[in-house]
């Protein structure tokens, strides 16, 4: 069967059935190149997709999902969505849907041929040998996904979109004296056609080069400033805070504090799916609900929960579109592209800039929203980099710092973790380091 067949004929079963039903149809598609020592060392390409089936069954909701079109898999897992609904204990229902068009949010972005991407790869690899502090590079890659998904239901839902990424990533070692730094990076974009190798190369180069020669941190309570890439990591994990899912299991420390100051004026964090060139925008979510800009907090007040449907209606807020789950999962809520609006009032002047953090899923919890993370940075005096420092971890409580911020710059950058967080550096008035 075609995929429009298998929509067709599972919905038309399903109403046979007496039931509610939707379809839910995902196929990513991964490209990936790596280079070493002026060579090609690997292509890889892979697919994987299926259906994943959400039922209605006396009130009740099941799942299931099948890699297969043939009539006889699509009855199985059809059969296997009622089952479970019927042993389930979860009361649910699908949402009124309606036409929601079919969007192409890639265009011509991995269009160029396989030999302009190997050339990428290639660039890329001998760019970061071009510094004589690199001793040795390890790889120099190239990654590209192409998603593809469609929704349909027995409720009117119907709509599709495709979208993804490229990204260059290099790891490679440096080395001043008995100084030695290992980097990793990761750059993505909408485009394989915008991506630079050698401003890239160059990029990652200063970013590790910057590190070397460090000296231990005195441990103490300092004025810290965190980059992007250390600012994201830590929005990740208060997404998790966030989840009006979260909020419902008891899990988040901001239920019940709808309407407060949770953090400074400063502070205005948003989720935008409709983001031209975000890296995860999507026109709809997983149950159908067309997506838009949801202010999260706004001037440091909690303005909303994210939501899907379900926990829109258990907490009395409004659904902001941000059911998520894949062909083989259960509904959830995640974000999209998260991120921390620019101000441009930063400037520097004394205290530590922090690069980055590490050990983020072991050093942070996102119940307490506790965190105690080693990292690596920067020390700042009369507003100029004095040299690095390492050594050290950094404490405290989310909540805390984002009431601490003292100043946010214009230099919004992106990481891509299980959403795309961004961030500009942000100034915090305090934190503990424990160092030396």
């Amino acid at each position: 069967m075609t995929l429009e067949e298998a929509k067709r004929y599972l919905l038309w079963r399903a109403k046979e059935l007496g039931l509610e039903a939707e379809v839910l149809f995902q196929e990513a598609r991964e490209l990936s190149l790596r280079a070493r020592e002026g060579a090609l060392e690997e292509i890889k390409e892979a697919r994987q997709g299926g259906l994943g089936l959400r039922v209605v069954a006396e009130g009740k909701v099941g799942y299931a999902y099948t890699e297969e079109l043939s009539p006889e898999a699509l009855d199985w897992a059809l059969e296997e969505a009622q089952e479970n609904a019927l042993l389930s204990a979860k009361e649910g229902a699908l949402p009124p849907g309606k036409a929601l068009g079919s969007h192409d949010l890639l265009g011509e972005g991995l269009s160029a041929p396989l030999e302009r991407k190997k050339e990428a790869v290639l660039a890329l690899e001998e760019a970061l040998r071009e510094d004589p502090r690199v001793k040795s590079v390890l790889m120099g890659g190239y990654l590209e996904r192409e998603v593809r998904v469609a929704l349909k239901s027995t409720q009117g839902a119907e709509g599709s979109f495709r979208t993804g990424f490229a990204a260059l990533m290099g790891s490679f070692v440096m080395a001043q004296g008995k100084s030695v730094k290992q980097g990793w990076d990761f750059k993505a974009g909408k485009e394989f056609h915008a991506l630079e190798p050698g401003r890239t190369a160059l990029e990652f180069r200063e970013k590790t080069a910057r590190l070397l020669e460090a000296k231990p941190l005195r441990t103490g309570r300092y004025r810290a400033y965190l980059e992007p890439e250390a600012m994201a990591m830590l929005l990740s994990v208060l997404a998790k805070a966030l989840s009006g899912k979260n909020a419902l299991e008891g899990k988040s420390r901001l239920l019940g504090r709808l309407g407060e100051r949770i953090a400074s004026p400063l502070v205005t964090l948003v989720d935008d799916p409709t983001l031209e060139k975000g890296l995860l925008s999507r026109p709809f979510d997983a149950e159908g609900t067309p997506t838009a800009r949801t202010v999260v907090v706004e001037k440091g007040v909690f303005k909303t929960f994210l939501h899907n449907l379900e926990t829109a209606k258990a907490l009395g807020q409004r659904n902001t579109g941000h059911a998520a789950r894949s062909y083989r999962g259960t509904l959830e809520v995640a974000p999209t592209n998260l991120y921390l609006e620019p101000v441009g009032n930063l400037a520097l002047t004394e205290g530590v800039v922090v690069t980055e953090f590490m050990g983020l899923h072991a050093g942070a919890n996102p119940v307490t929203l506790d965190f105690s993370l080693q990292a690596l940075g920067l020390w700042v005096e009369e507003g100029e980099v004095r040299h690095a420092v390492e050594n050290f971890a950094v404490s405290g409580n989310l909540l805390e710092l984002l009431q601490g911020v003292e100043a946010v710059g214009d230099d919004l950058d992106w990481l891509l973790l299980d959403a795309a967080y961004g961030s500009p550096t942000v100034a915090v008035a305090e934190l503990s380091f424990a160092g030396a």
